[in-house]
This record gives structure tokens, sequence and C-alpha cells, in this order.
């Protein structure tokens, strides 16, 4: 995963910010060119930090995925770890999903539930 600093920050950020958006208010909001905007967001969809959610497939709004949060939490970290990908899906990414998105509450801010109450 290679980031594009600032402007890939700035965009999750935005997003984690004021939810799902389109290109053009991403520049309005960012200080960064529509075109820009435009060339990074499949990149970061490609990563699975921000998801193209419609409504029609071309209307370009997306939103910031559990993974996208976790590198916003983890931001300051990225120049300092070989490999950022691994550390924002955390240790136990191939679990996740089995354990029922235990790392998406996470990064969510949400309190762990204790199976045993």
């Amino acid at each position: 995963m290679k980031l594009r600093q600032p402007t890939d920050f700035l965009i999750l950020e935005e997003l984690e910010d004021k939810g799902r958006n389109v290109a053009t208010n991403l520049a309005a909001h960012t200080g960064k060119s529509r075109k820009n905007i435009n060339t990074r967001l499949p990149v970061l969809e490609d990563y699975g930090l921000v998801s193209k959610i419609g409504p029609a497939e071309r209307s370009g709004l997306y939103e910031i995925t559990p993974m996208g949060k976790a590198a916003v939490v983890y931001r300051d970290q990225y120049d300092d770890v070989d490999d950022f990908e691994s550390l924002i899906e955390g240790p136990d990414a191939g679990s996740v999903e089995q354990n029922g998105g235990t790392q998406a509450g996470f990064v969510r801010g949400e309190d762990e539930v204790d199976d045993d109450e």
C-alpha cells in the first residue's frame, strides 16, 4: 500500500468527518484539485480504504471503510512502519470476519461485548 501524503489522508479524514461524499466536494474541502481527487479515490478503493456506494454505478459517491478509519487512526505511524497495510488490518485480519467484525468495531470505537453476559 503506497499512500500519497497528505492528499490521501486528507480525503480519508474528510470522509470520516463529513461522511459520504463526491470528488467535487472533497476537492473543495481538502484544497486539492478535482483531478487529483478523482485520481486518488479509485486507488484508495483498491486498497479497501474507501468504497464507492452509488446509488448509480457512475455516481462517484464514496464513503470511508473500517480499514480507512484505521488508516486515519494510525496515520502518525505511516512513515515509521514497513508494512502500513498490516498495521491497519491488525494481527488477526484473517479472522476478523469470522469473529463478527471485531476490527471494524474497534475502528468505530465500539466497546467489546462479552458473550458471557
